[in-house]
């Protein structure tokens, strides 16, 4: 068997004695170099003859590929060598490859990890001639020209862009509104009425400007900045303002930052322009879904479009709003339901019902398309269709909102219809009463129902007897009914009974009305001769 092992001075060829592979203590053949040596022997080396060409081997290797005199070199020495069965390899990627194209026996497995385990531990007593300093110091170099082909070549550099430009216009926007505030406020002790009319801070300050002073403005021609109604409004506002006069220092300074806000609104721009073009290359599904800010801004959280591919539609639904979520986990209240995708034109312009259900929807759509544009190829990419999927995913989601709101809508027409539905029928006229004239239907009008008139307390009831002889009448009958249970149930029951009886007699006084009255004017009375007693 022949051993494939990848060095900083080249690519080498060793052969085990057969057996040996199987042997449980294999380890124990490198403890020493006289050890390894009779296990080992150095068959063929493929040395590099300079950095660049080390570079662009180690790199294809790392890659699974091979190159053309790596592919020389093995068909050299395990190829045509017929009496070479298997070749060890150590990365799996590239033992396949090895086996597609050259159709030799490739082994990759667990079995051979003592086995270069201990290559690598007595690499320079198994190389003859080679010292361990010379090859330290080569590993190291290679190590080095690696890692800065790497760096400049990396997949990763495009989303640092996307994320650097990102940020710049998030800092940008503070500076400018910053400035035009201070400009606003600064040339309104001089022309206060112009902030009214004027509400953009860039049209604002570059009329300051063209014109300067406030007596320049209604002779400057200021068309090519404002429509005539405007303009006009600011030249008669500006004959009439009620501002205080500055000098020749204060209007160079504010002109000075005036010209700033000009300046950084221009740049602005073309950062803008550079971060469309920019989103539009590396991730034309993310940017046709949610817009090149939104899209820059949850590749910037979540470090890159590779990171982002990675996260589930749940955590880009709530990117950006980590602390708004622990919160609410810590206080057992309701988690947010959108972080930064709350600011991509789909959710936005949902009704406030359906945000939360349109944020999970295009979180979903976002991560596919995430995932699509982090595995595309740059030719893909490059493509004039490569947003297609983008595209096809923004418009279902927008026919989808749609019918949502629709539904809504329809189920708010319908709760209306049903509340009205109880209407009263339609009045008409009975014509079939055989002589031809037309009579009113009285089966169409719609009836309170009837109750009975109650008699009055001097009116007669249907017995003849008036309320109060009817309440009299019914208080004996309860009255000698209790008497006869009294009668039934013996001795025990008589002080009940007395006690009912006098209860009664209550009720039957508290009827009178004169008795009460009478009694009421005693007790008056009383209290009025205890406080006269009281007072002497």
């Amino acid at each position: 068997m022949l051993i494939l092992f990848e060095t900083s001075l080249g690519v080498t060829l060793f052969k085990i004695k057969d057996g040996k592979l199987e042997d449980p203590d294999l380890h124990k053949e490198f403890a020493s170099p006289d050890s390894a040596s009779s296990v080992l022997k150095l068959k063929a080396i493929h040395k590099f003859n300079s950095t660049t060409e080390a570079l662009e081997d180690i790199t294809q290797l790392q890659d699974g590929k091979l190159s053309k005199s790596m592919k020389k070199f093995l068909q050299d020495n395990v190829a045509d060598d017929k009496k070479s069965q298997n070749l060890a390899v150590m990365d799996p990627k590239l033992a396949s490859t090895i086996a597609q194209k050259l159709n030799i026996n490739v082994v990759s497995d667990s079995t051979t990890v003592d086995l270069f385990r201990g290559v690598r531990q007595q690499l320079p007593h198994l190389l003859n001639g080679i010292e361990q300093h010379d090859m330290d110091t080569m590993s190291l170099g290679l190590s080095h020209s690696l890692s800065r082909f790497k760096l400049r070549f990396s997949p990763d550099k495009v989303d640092v862009m996307v994320i650097q430009a990102i940020a710049l216009l998030d800092d940008l926007d503070k500076e400018l509104n910053i400035y035009a505030m201070r400009v606003k406020e600064w040339y309104g002790w001089h022309f206060p009425e112009m902030a009214k009319i004027i509400s953009d801070n860039i049209a604002y300050a570059k009329i300051i400007k063209l014109a300067g002073f406030r007596t320049n403005i209604p002779s400057t021609d200021l068309s090519s900045l404002l429509p005539e109604d405007l303009e006009q409004a600011i030249k008669v506002a500006a004959n009439i303002s009620m501002g205080t006069e500055i000098s020749d220092t204060d209007i160079e300074h504010i002109l000075s930052l005036s010209e700033q806000v000009i300046s950084i609104a221009a740049y602005r721009q073309e950062l803008y322009d550079y971060l469309r073009n920019r989103m539009n290359a590396i991730a034309p599904n993310l940017t046709a879904l949610v817009g090149e800010l939104v899209g820059a801004r949850l590749i910037s959280h979540a470090g890159s479009l590779t990171t982002l591919a990675k996260y589930p539609a749940s955590t880009v639904q709530i990117l950006g709003a980590e602390k708004a979520l622990f919160r609410a986990l810590k206080t057992k209240h309701d988690t947010p339901k959108y972080g930064l995708i709350y600011h991509a034109s789909l959710v936005g312009s949902a009704p406030q019902k359906l945000k939360g259900k349109m944020a999970r929807m295009v979180a979903t759509k976002t991560s596919l398309s995430s995932r699509l544009d982090a595995l595309a190829d740059a030719e893909t990419k490059a493509d004039m269709d490569s947003a297609s999927i983008g595209i096809e995913q923004r418009a279902s989601l927008e026919s989808r909102l749609r019918a949502l709101e629709r539904s809504i809508g329809i189920q708010r027409t319908r709760n209306e219809s049903d509340v009205g539905s109880k209407k009263q029928n339609k009045f008409d006229y009975d014509a079939s009463n055989g002589n031809g004239t037309a009579t009113y239907n009285s089966n169409t009008d719609n009836l309170l129902p009837t109750q009975p008139a109650q008699p009055s307390n001097g009116a007669q009831g249907a017995d003849g007897l008036s309320d109060k002889e009817r309440r009299k009448a019914e208080k004996k009958a309860a009255k000698a009914a209790r008497k006869s249970e009294v009668g039934d149930a013996g001795e025990d029951s008589a002080a009940p009974s007395k006690k009912r009886s006098r209860d009664d007699d209550e009720d039957v006084d508290a009827d009178s009305p004169k008795k009460e009255s009478k009694e009421e004017k005693k007790a008056r009375k009383e209290a009025k001769r205890a406080k006269k007693a009281a007072k002497e």
